[in-house]
């Protein structure tokens, strides 16, 4: 049968790799430089997708879940990520300076409309984008969702996550005296900027470690040692927006302000054993979002590259395609 006939496709399906037919260095005028790609179709219908983090970045995987026939796929490393410049830098680094880069992006490549995909904080970010342009977004796809809220901060680093895997937590919480651990991302950011190589990089691995650990539905719990280079980055770069929560006016905002992307259509792919991000946030989200659809994943955590959450990704864009 053709791809787009309505046939399901395997769980694990993944669009072949594909090469990038434009990548370049834009320079936002404040000292950042982001980089930005393309691939798939030049004349397809474009997709922007916002990586996760704070502080993660883009990678050639995906690309993997558009149609390259269909699509115009965009990616980018937000400021201080990836290949972005200056590496992990926190300077004029906020919210509101990724979402003015993405505006710039947008305009430099001429695109009018384009669909929004983003996981994560990725998803965050998505929502925030919509709701302060929502003349741009065609439509909106998110996993694992994720409102920038104390609640959820609460939950990851104040306990939560914490009674499913305790020992687990126990190697994160026990970096930090025993007298700091009512506030653990006050206690890491302390750490994590304190100006000593050695010690930001210790700190920073384990708070890498402690995210990465709890990312699939089929995790014990354990995961390796992370690369200095990236543990540093990530840790500093998430650490910095969640201590100023977000940057965002007021605790819910994304929730507050859904009715600016009413007529938004929405597709939100959700784990349903997700331990970073889990589903009562999506499930906010979608009740007060009309023109949401909530695909909650049975067997499936948080991450991006879960069997199920991939699956549900690449016909969510499958079926985008054909309408």
């Amino acid at each position: 049968m053709d791809k787009h006939s309505g046939q399901k496709r395997a769980v694990s399906f993944l669009y072949p790799p594909i090469e990038p037919f434009d990548q370049r260095m834009m320079d936002m005028g404040d000292g950042h430089q982001i980089y930005v790609e393309q691939s798939g179709n030049p004349n397809g219908t474009p997709v922007v997708v916002f990586h996760g983090g704070p502080g993660g970045g883009c990678s050639p995987t995906m690309r993997r879940y558009f149609d390259p026939e269909v699509y115009r796929v965009v990616l980018f490393d937000q400021r201080g990520c990836g290949r972005s410049k200056p590496h992990a830098s926190i300077e004029n680094n906020t919210t509101w300076h990724l979402i003015a880069d993405i505006e710039r992006i947008r305009a430099a490549l001429g695109i009018v409309q384009w669909v929004v995909f983003g996981g994560s904080w990725g998803a965050t970010l998505a929502l925030l984008y919509a709701q302060a342009h929502p003349d741009r977004p065609t439509a909106l796809v998110l996993r694992g969702v994720f409102a920038m809220t104390r609640a959820e901060l609460d939950w990851f680093y104040g306990g939560g996550a914490a009674q499913f895997f305790p020992e687990t937590w126990a190697k994160f919480a026990n970096m930090i005296p025993e007298d700091e651990r009512v506030d653990m991302i006050a206690a890491y950011h302390k750490r994590l900027f304190s100006g000593n190589r050695t010690t930001e990089v210790a700190y920073a691995r384990a708070w890498a470690a402690w995210e990465n650990a709890l990312a699939s539905v089929y995790s014990d719990g354990s995961t390796a040692t992370p690369p200095a280079e990236y543990a540093h980055a990530f840790s500093r770069l998430e650490n910095h927006y969640f201590i100023n929560a977000g940057f965002l006016e007021q605790d819910g905002q994304i929730f507050e302000n859904m009715d600016k992307i009413a007529d938004i259509p929405g597709y939100i792919v959700q784990g349903r054993y997700d331990m970073i991000c889990p589903p009562h946030t999506a499930q906010k989200i979608a009740d007060l979002w009309p023109g949401a659809h909530l695909s909650i994943i049975r067997d499936a955590g948080h991450a991006l590259s879960e069997p199920g959450i991939s699956a549900e990704l690449v016909r969510t864009m499958d079926s985008l395609a054909r309408t």
